[in-house]
């Protein structure tokens, strides 16, 4: 049994030593020079920030599951 053990630790070690190498390779430090074409556009605000990566997802979540339970009331239990 502690031989399999050793064995799926090693497994997991090497499989987790190799993602860690490749995000680490492919990690946007690369990224500094720029390339033909590229045309960055102006930057976002801290309030369309928020806004576009904290409010519209709850409030899309909250108009889903909104319509969620409209729809589940709409259809009467028969006892």
């Amino acid at each position: 049994m502690s031989n399999k053990v050793n064995k799926n630790a090693l497994r997991a070690g090497t499989v987790t030593g190799g993602a860690t190498l490749m995000m680490l390779l492919s990690s946007p430090a690369f990224a500094l020079t720029r390339d033909d074409g590229d045309d960055p556009g102006p930057g976002l605000s801290i309030i369309e920030t928020l806004g576009l990566y904290v409010a519209a997802p709850v409030v899309l979540f909250l108009v889903i599951a909104g319509l969620v339970m409209v729809g589940d009331k709409s259809r009467k239990k028969s006892s």
